[in-house]
Protein backbone atom coordinates (compact mmCIF):
# COMPACT_ATOMS: atom_id res chain seq x y z
CA UNK A 1 0.00 0.00 0.00
CA UNK A 2 1.03 3.66 -0.94
CA UNK A 3 1.49 6.33 1.82
CA UNK A 4 -0.49 8.42 -1.23
CA UNK A 5 -3.83 8.07 -1.43
CA UNK A 6 -5.08 6.85 -5.00
CA UNK A 7 -7.40 9.38 -6.78
CA UNK A 8 -10.20 7.92 -8.57
CA UNK A 9 -12.02 10.53 -10.93
CA UNK A 10 -15.32 9.48 -11.29
CA UNK A 11 -17.50 10.88 -14.25
CA UNK A 12 -21.19 10.20 -14.81
CA UNK A 13 -22.47 10.03 -18.17
CA UNK A 14 -25.78 11.50 -17.25
CA UNK A 15 -27.06 15.19 -16.30
CA UNK A 16 -29.76 14.24 -14.55
CA UNK A 17 -30.78 15.49 -11.41
CA UNK A 18 -31.84 11.72 -10.41
CA UNK A 19 -29.55 10.03 -12.01
CA UNK A 20 -28.71 6.33 -10.68
CA UNK A 21 -25.51 6.61 -12.66
CA UNK A 22 -24.28 9.28 -10.39
CA UNK A 23 -25.84 8.25 -7.34
CA UNK A 24 -23.92 4.80 -8.21
CA UNK A 25 -20.89 6.82 -8.20
CA UNK A 26 -22.13 8.69 -4.58
CA UNK A 27 -22.49 5.03 -3.47
CA UNK A 28 -19.16 4.51 -4.85
CA UNK A 29 -17.27 7.60 -2.57
CA UNK A 30 -19.55 5.50 0.68
CA UNK A 31 -17.49 2.10 -0.12
CA UNK A 32 -13.62 3.59 -0.83
CA UNK A 33 -10.77 1.18 0.66
CA UNK A 34 -8.73 3.07 2.90
CA UNK A 35 -5.89 4.59 0.29
CA UNK A 36 -8.63 5.66 -1.80
CA UNK A 37 -10.09 9.25 -2.81
CA UNK A 38 -13.20 10.37 -5.37
CA UNK A 39 -12.99 13.08 -6.64
CA UNK A 40 -16.43 14.03 -9.25
CA UNK A 41 -15.78 15.37 -12.85
CA UNK A 42 -18.73 17.71 -14.08
CA UNK A 43 -18.78 17.31 -17.61
CA UNK A 44 -22.14 19.46 -17.65
CA UNK A 45 -20.95 22.91 -19.28
CA UNK A 46 -18.32 21.18 -21.77
CA UNK A 47 -19.45 22.82 -25.22
CA UNK A 48 -20.31 20.70 -28.32
CA UNK A 49 -16.47 19.91 -30.22
CA UNK A 50 -15.53 21.95 -32.46
CA UNK A 51 -12.30 21.71 -33.86
CA UNK A 52 -12.40 25.15 -34.69
CA UNK A 53 -12.77 26.33 -30.98
CA UNK A 54 -10.28 24.15 -29.94
CA UNK A 55 -7.84 26.08 -32.21
CA UNK A 56 -8.05 28.96 -30.69
CA UNK A 57 -7.71 27.25 -27.33
CA UNK A 58 -9.01 25.29 -25.00
CA UNK A 59 -12.38 26.44 -23.25
CA UNK A 60 -11.91 26.73 -19.46
CA UNK A 61 -14.74 23.22 -19.00
CA UNK A 62 -12.55 21.24 -21.20
CA UNK A 63 -8.98 22.56 -19.25
CA UNK A 64 -10.49 21.51 -16.23
CA UNK A 65 -11.43 18.03 -17.00
CA UNK A 66 -8.57 17.64 -18.93
CA UNK A 67 -6.58 18.28 -15.57
CA UNK A 68 -8.25 15.99 -13.64
CA UNK A 69 -7.88 13.36 -15.83
CA UNK A 70 -4.74 13.87 -15.96
CA UNK A 71 -3.89 14.39 -12.19
CA UNK A 72 -6.02 10.83 -11.21
CA UNK A 73 -4.39 7.98 -10.81
CA UNK A 74 -7.19 6.04 -11.92
CA UNK A 75 -10.81 6.52 -13.52
CA UNK A 76 -14.47 5.02 -13.38
CA UNK A 77 -17.24 5.50 -15.38
CA UNK A 78 -20.78 5.24 -14.32
CA UNK A 79 -22.52 5.50 -17.81
CA UNK A 80 -26.47 5.20 -18.75
CA UNK A 81 -27.62 3.28 -21.92
CA UNK A 82 -28.97 5.60 -24.87
CA UNK A 83 -29.91 3.53 -28.03
CA UNK A 84 -27.64 0.70 -27.16
CA UNK A 85 -24.01 2.81 -26.53
CA UNK A 86 -22.66 5.47 -24.29
CA UNK A 87 -25.02 8.84 -24.05
CA UNK A 88 -23.28 12.05 -26.45
CA UNK A 89 -22.87 13.76 -23.71
CA UNK A 90 -19.91 11.50 -22.28
CA UNK A 91 -18.71 10.48 -25.96
CA UNK A 92 -18.60 14.69 -26.14
CA UNK A 93 -16.27 15.16 -23.11
CA UNK A 94 -13.81 12.15 -24.09
CA UNK A 95 -13.47 13.75 -27.63
CA UNK A 96 -12.49 17.05 -26.07
CA UNK A 97 -10.56 15.63 -23.30
CA UNK A 98 -8.82 13.12 -25.76
CA UNK A 99 -7.15 15.95 -28.21
CA UNK A 100 -3.73 15.91 -28.93
CA UNK A 101 -1.23 17.30 -26.91
CA UNK A 102 -0.66 15.33 -24.15
CA UNK A 103 -3.69 12.94 -24.21
CA UNK A 104 -4.60 12.95 -20.75
CA UNK A 105 -6.55 9.44 -20.53
CA UNK A 106 -3.45 7.20 -21.66
CA UNK A 107 -2.35 4.87 -19.34
CA UNK A 108 -5.06 5.45 -16.56
CA UNK A 109 -6.48 2.56 -14.45
CA UNK A 110 -10.21 2.15 -15.41
CA UNK A 111 -13.66 0.74 -14.21
CA UNK A 112 -16.98 0.99 -15.99
CA UNK A 113 -20.18 0.89 -14.26
CA UNK A 114 -23.58 1.62 -15.37
CA UNK A 115 -26.89 1.73 -14.16
CA UNK A 116 -30.15 1.46 -15.75
CA UNK A 117 -34.28 0.76 -15.45
CA UNK A 118 -33.68 -2.15 -17.97
CA UNK A 119 -32.81 -5.61 -17.38
CA UNK A 120 -29.01 -5.69 -19.03
CA UNK A 121 -27.95 -2.76 -17.00
CA UNK A 122 -25.93 -0.84 -19.72
CA UNK A 123 -24.10 -3.82 -20.93
CA UNK A 124 -24.10 -2.36 -24.56
CA UNK A 125 -22.42 0.80 -23.63
CA UNK A 126 -19.88 -0.50 -20.95
CA UNK A 127 -18.99 -2.65 -24.31
CA UNK A 128 -18.88 0.80 -26.67
CA UNK A 129 -16.59 2.89 -23.89
CA UNK A 130 -14.34 -0.01 -23.96
CA UNK A 131 -14.14 0.39 -27.98
CA UNK A 132 -13.09 3.96 -27.51
CA UNK A 133 -11.13 3.42 -24.57
CA UNK A 134 -8.78 1.21 -26.52
CA UNK A 135 -7.88 3.87 -28.59
CA UNK A 136 -7.55 5.95 -25.50
CA UNK A 137 -4.52 3.53 -24.13
CA UNK A 138 -7.12 3.51 -21.23
CA UNK A 139 -5.56 0.61 -18.94
CA UNK A 140 -9.26 -1.69 -18.26
CA UNK A 141 -10.36 -3.44 -15.26
CA UNK A 142 -11.87 -6.56 -16.45
CA UNK A 143 -13.64 -7.67 -14.03
CA UNK A 144 -15.99 -7.33 -11.99
CA UNK A 145 -18.07 -5.66 -14.09
CA UNK A 146 -21.02 -3.85 -12.75
CA UNK A 147 -23.87 -3.65 -14.55
CA UNK A 148 -26.80 -2.21 -11.83
CA UNK A 149 -30.44 -3.38 -13.50
CA UNK A 150 -33.54 -2.57 -12.23
CA UNK A 151 -32.48 0.33 -10.62
CA UNK A 152 -35.61 1.61 -9.74
CA UNK A 153 -35.47 -1.27 -7.36
CA UNK A 154 -31.72 -0.86 -6.35
CA UNK A 155 -31.64 2.52 -5.06
CA UNK A 156 -34.56 4.63 -2.49
CA UNK A 157 -36.22 8.20 -3.64
CA UNK A 158 -33.15 9.50 -1.89
CA UNK A 159 -30.58 7.96 -4.35
CA UNK A 160 -28.87 5.40 -2.05
CA UNK A 161 -27.63 2.32 -3.41
CA UNK A 162 -29.64 0.28 -1.01
CA UNK A 163 -29.03 -3.25 -2.73
CA UNK A 164 -26.27 -4.97 -0.67
CA UNK A 165 -25.26 -7.52 -3.40
CA UNK A 166 -24.57 -4.57 -5.55
CA UNK A 167 -23.06 -2.77 -3.14
CA UNK A 168 -20.69 -5.71 -2.49
CA UNK A 169 -20.09 -5.96 -6.06
CA UNK A 170 -18.99 -2.06 -6.07
CA UNK A 171 -16.62 -2.49 -3.34
CA UNK A 172 -14.86 -5.78 -4.71
CA UNK A 173 -14.70 -3.62 -8.30
CA UNK A 174 -12.95 -1.01 -6.39
CA UNK A 175 -10.35 -2.74 -4.53
CA UNK A 176 -9.23 -4.46 -7.93
CA UNK A 177 -9.26 -1.24 -9.05
CA UNK A 178 -6.91 0.23 -6.54
CA UNK A 179 -4.64 -3.02 -6.82
CA UNK A 180 -4.46 -2.38 -10.77
CA UNK A 181 -4.12 1.60 -10.07
CA UNK A 182 -1.01 0.85 -7.52
CA UNK A 183 0.49 -1.83 -9.81
CA UNK A 184 0.61 0.81 -13.11
CA UNK A 185 1.64 3.41 -10.80
CA UNK A 186 4.80 1.14 -9.48
CA UNK A 187 5.73 0.31 -13.28
CA UNK A 188 5.77 3.64 -14.19
CA UNK A 189 9.02 4.54 -11.80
Amino acid sequence: MSDTPITILGISGSLRAGSYNTAALHAAAELLPPGMRLVLADISDIPLYNDDVRAKGWPSSVERFRKQIAEADAILFSTPEYNYSIPGLLKNAIDWASRPPEQPFAGKATAIMGASPGAVGTARAQYHLRQIGVFLDLKFLNKPEVMIGGAGDRFDAGGKLTHEPTREFIKTMLVALQELALMLKHHKK
